[in-house]
């Protein structure tokens, strides 16, 4: 079984953004957009999502990837 990671803290250093302005940008607190950029989240709101992709120019696909784990 493989696990979604989250990019976000690459997507934040290519367009050069603080969290603490993401968080404001998007609507979040910077304890639950911390959350996402370390991949401790267990789900993600799709307006969420809709939010960091036009704060940050990106698609979902650069904001997402489908891991395989290792068995």
């Amino acid at each position: 079984m493989g696990r979604i990671v989250i990019n976000l803290d690459v997507m934040m250093a290519r367009r050069k953004k603080s969290l603490k302005d993401l968080a404001v940008e998007v609507g979040i607190t910077n304890a639950n957009l911390s959350i996402l950029k370390n991949n401790k989240a267990k789900a993600l709101r799709l307006q969420t999502l809709e939010k960091l992709c036009e704060a940050l120019d990106c698609q979902p696909g650069d904001l997402l990837e489908y891991e395989e784990e290792e068995e």
